[in-house]
């Protein structure tokens, strides 16, 4: 029988839940925005971990920056507290990378919703052009 995940997918996803309470609860650097971990990619030798995160209410680059400046620097003191809370042989090198697929996702929205308003603009507008005829 297959596996549904392989062990770096399980890993990943226990790293993503323990990570996102550990930096609610132990990252007290006021610098470091509403952060929300949105996926965790572990190398095939569970040497490294790439952190995608967001950053909810921070438009600006330069607080997405901040935030991850943040991050990696803390992120020695992450790995050593995911170290006591998993159950690792060697916990993975953090890598926190910003996530721009939640900021794409809504800029392709707000595009689609521009484009369906003018297109019911132009229907409507065409309405009334078609009952003179």
């Amino acid at each position: 029988m297959a596996k549904e995940y392989s062990r770096t997918q399980r890993i990943g996803d226990q790293m993503q839940r323990e990570l996102a309470q550990l930096i609610r609860r132990e990252v007290k650097d006021p610098r470091v925005g509403l952060v929300t971990i949105t996926a965790v990619d572990v190398s095939r030798d569970v040497g490294h971990a790439k952190v995608f995160i967001t950053v909810m209410g921070e438009e600006g680059a330069e607080a997405i920056q901040q935030s991850l400046k943040v991050l990696n620097s803390a992120a020695g003191f992450l790995r050593m507290q995911l170290g006591r809370e998993m159950k690792l042989r060697s916990v993975p090198q953090l890598h926190f990378h910003y996530d721009e697929s939640v900021s794409r996702g809504a800029h392709l929205s707000a595009l689609i919703e521009r484009a369906v308003a003018e297109d019911s603009l132009h229907q409507s507008g065409d309405a009334p052009d078609s009952d003179k005829e």
